[in-house]
């Protein structure tokens, strides 16, 4: 860059500084094909883009002068539709608040237009574009609207929102008619069929029962009921009410001794049997077994239901169990339990003095009460494992089940029947003595009070005052066990017998007898 010239003195023009040579660096040929300017482009821009720039007059090519850009002509259909209409380059934009709305649109009052086609700056004066004056003015208008009241929408408009001929509206209301004819009688139809209020009822009813499970109570029941019929006992104004089981198809029943007791003891005495589906039939006693409270009687009937006879040496304690009988003559009672304990002797005082009674029972918790005896104790398969016969209560007289309950096992009961059917009465083995438990409540043994001289433990040395506390493979813990593990042999056999003598055990072989 160059700078001023200082004042200076004659002849000191060569003292002068010279300007500077002006730089000029190389420029990258990348960057002057990208940014550089076109060939046989000289100046800023490029003058064969602008139209006016170029040799010519205005807008036509080829006259050298620069002029202004102008808009190109407007297109003729925009022009007639928004353009002025003829004769009306007077009329301004909007008009003022007050005008009379008049051709020529000028104001009566002193307010000037907002804008017109001279006051107006920015308009451009080559557009064509204007507004023009409404159709109605707003005070023609409002007036008009006050005073001229629509047409009122007639009947037909209302319903279906456009005018309906007659005829039209004649059919519709045919068809209402029939409509309602025909509802009125359907319902005439329905209120009729019917007695008025003795009308038959229609019940609708499911087509197939109540699902139960194989091996339920309901199926056990339905099963092992038409086999348990119920007893009544007449003896002249005395009886009594028991069960008994359907054994044979011959008519035989399995039932208690203390359940029949007076008809076989006194002459004149009746037993009826009744069924599930209240047939009565006479029966007769066949033979009885007090020391086991076991008897058979047989029932005058043809083609009897028979109960399936299971064993009662598979059960074990905790298997399930369905008594069914008639506890206090309520027939064909059916009660769900357990199995609470399998040998379980016990005893009781025996009918009309005779022996004791005494077996190996079946324990359950299955509600057994009066009435009960004599009926049956079967399995979940509904096999017969037991007769019921006695329960344990509580207080003075009868009592009602406090669930404990005993039945005598089938194995037991079906080889007495088979005997007194066979002979009419029963032979069990027998020891030949009387014992009592050592001591009430205690599981030491049976202590022998009395020995008969020639019966089978006198021949084989045993002496009072001995505790037995084992027969054969047995362990005897008390009195009625005694008897329970001799007859579980039969007559003749010889068995050992372990025995407790002041102090000292030792084991005899003792020849079982007859009772």
């Amino acid at each position: 860059m160059s700078q001023p010239p200082t004042p200076s003195h004659e002849g000191d023009e060569e003292q002068r500084l010279r300007p500077r040579p002006i730089a000029r660096p190389s420029v990258d040929s990348a960057a002057a094909s990208a940014f550089g300017r076109p060939r046989g482009v000289e100046g800023s821009f490029d003058a064969l883009s602008h139209p006016g720039s170029a040799t010519g007059n205005g807008n036509a090519p080829g006259n050298g002068a620069a002029g202004p850009v102008l808009a190109p002509p407007t297109p003729e259909s925009l022009a007639q539709a928004f353009g002025r209409p003829p004769g009306a380059d007077d009329v301004v934009l909007q008009r003022a608040d007050g005008t009379d709305g008049g051709e020529t649109g000028a104001a009566d009052t002193d307010e000037a237009p907002l804008w017109t086609s001279e006051a107006d700056p920015w308009r451009d004066p080559g557009a064509p574009a204007v507004l023009g004056r409404p159709a109605v003015t707003g005070s023609d208008a409002g007036a008009e609207a006050a005073t001229a009241p629509g047409a009122q929408l007639s009947l037909p408009e209302v319903l279906f929102g456009r005018r309906v001929k007659p005829a039209a509206l004649a059919i519709l209301a045919v068809i209402a008619v029939l409509l309602g004819g025909a509802g009125g009688l359907v319902g005439w139809a329905v209120a009729t069929t019917g007695d008025e209020l003795t009308g038959e009822l229609d019940v609708a009813e499911a087509d197939a029962a109540k699902e139960r499970p194989a091996g339920s109570i309901a199926g056990i029941a339905k099963r092992v009921a038409p086999a348990v019929v119920s007893l009544e006992v007449t003896s002249g104004r005395s009886g009594g009410v028991g069960s008994g089981v359907m054994i044979d198809s011959d008519g035989y029943v399995l039932t208690n001794h203390h359940v029949v007791s007076q008809a076989a003891e006194a002459d004149g005495a009746d037993i009826a049997a009744v069924f599930i589906d209240g047939t009565r039939a006479g029966a007769e006693v066949v033979g009885t077994d007090p020391k086991t409270d076991l008897a058979v009687i047989k029932v005058n009937v043809s083609d009897p239901v028979v109960l399936e006879v299971g064993k009662s040496s598979d059960i074990a304690p905790g298997d399930g169990v369905v008594a069914v009988g008639s506890p206090f003559g309520l027939e064909n009672t059916v009660t769900e339990g357990i199995v609470s304990a399998v040998g379980r002797p016990v005893t009781a005082p025996g009918e009309n003095g005779d022996a004791n009674v005494t077996y190996d029972a079946i324990q359950t918790d299955a509600a057994i009460n009066p009435g009960n005896s004599g009926g049956a104790l079967v399995d979940s398969r509904g096999a017969l494992v037991g007769i019921n016969s006695m329960i344990r209560t509580v207080g003075e007289g009868e009592g009602g089940s406090i669930g404990l309950g005993f039945a005598i096992p089938v194995d037991q009961a079906m080889r007495i029947a088979e005997d007194l059917i066979s002979d009419g009465e029963v032979q069990h083995a027998d020891i030949g003595v009387n014992a009592a438990s050592v001591s009430a409540g205690s599981s030491e043994g049976a202590q022998v009070q009395h020995v008969q001289g020639q019966g089978p433990a006198g021949k084989a040395g045993v002496q009072e005052g001995d505790v037995i506390t084992k027969v054969g493979e047995r362990q005897v813990r008390n009195a009625a066990e005694l008897t329970v593990a001799v007859r579980e042999h039969e007559v003749g056999d010889t068995v050992p017998v372990r025995l407790v003598r002041s102090g000292r055990a030792l084991t005899v072989d003792v020849t079982l007898g007859s009772d």
